[in-house]
């Protein structure tokens, strides 16, 4: 019977106005059982309408059961690979709720000068300033030179690492400017520039924060660091 193939792609699709089942919210139910009930439905209204000089033939029907069986796997692997997902997300922010609390450095180009006062062996007040940044580095460089600038864009330390080698380069900057004078406490930014024996080296600017929380969204699990915003758990390059 030639419209078996037909009725059978309709029913495993949903698009039988008379045999589909929908849910609550009126979307057609594309669960395995659906399906199932859907091409039984159609299958057996077929046999009672069939042209008995043209009964369906044994081989066809065979081939469309198969069909059934292989969209019925397909539909419990997605139900799985749902669940599954589903699983990893909540793992993941567990996993990722560890990280509270901890510093990271992350791609980024801010960097915060901040002051703290200690007491030194005589009982004094000593006031010290520090910034924390840092530098990836692809390859191995000669030179690497990281320049702070101030909310207009002024540059106010200029600071010559010297030979690195390749990966994670934590930098902390004193608070020192140029001329030699301490600068204000406040949020400035910085780049990085790198070579090896004259060749350009790609050197990323990562920024200091530490993590105030994790949330989860549409697009994963995403961590809130102070300084640098909201990021995902991939762009930490390092914990501090």
């Amino acid at each position: 019977m030639a419209t078996v193939s037909n009725d059978l792609l309709t029913a495993m699709n949903g698009t039988s106005s008379s045999s589909s089942t929908s849910n609550s919210s009126g979307l057609t139910d594309n669960s395995p059982d659906a399906i199932q009930n859907r091409f039984l439905t159609l299958l057996m209204a077929q046999m009672k309408n069939q042209d008995p000089n043209n009964p369906m033939d044994n081989s066809q029907l065979t081939s469309q059961m198969a069909q059934l069986s292989t969209v019925s796997g397909i539909s419990q692997l997605n139900s799985t690979l749902a669940t599954l997902m589903g699983n990893l997300n909540s793992s993941q922010a567990l996993s990722s709720a560890n990280m509270i609390g901890h510093s990271v450095l992350a791609p980024g180009n801010s960097v915060q000068l901040t002051s703290e006062t200690t007491k030194d062996a005589s009982g004094n007040d000593v006031t010290k300033q520090h910034a924390v940044m840092g530098v990836n580095l692809a390859t191995n460089a000669s030179s690497v030179v990281v320049t702070v600038k101030d909310s207009t864009g002024a540059v106010v330390r200029t600071m010559d690492l010297g030979t690195q080698a390749s990966g994670v380069v934590p930098v902390i900057w004193d608070g020192t400017n140029d001329a030699g004078s301490k600068a204000a406490d406040g949020n400035y930014t910085f780049t990085v520039t790198a070579s090896n024996n004259g060749t350009a080296v790609n050197a990323t600017a990562l920024a200091f924060g530490t993590v105030a929380s994790v949330s989860t969204a549409a697009d994963g699990i995403k961590l809130n660091v102070s300084n640098i915003g909201t990021i995902k758990p991939t762009d930490v390059v390092q914990i501090l």
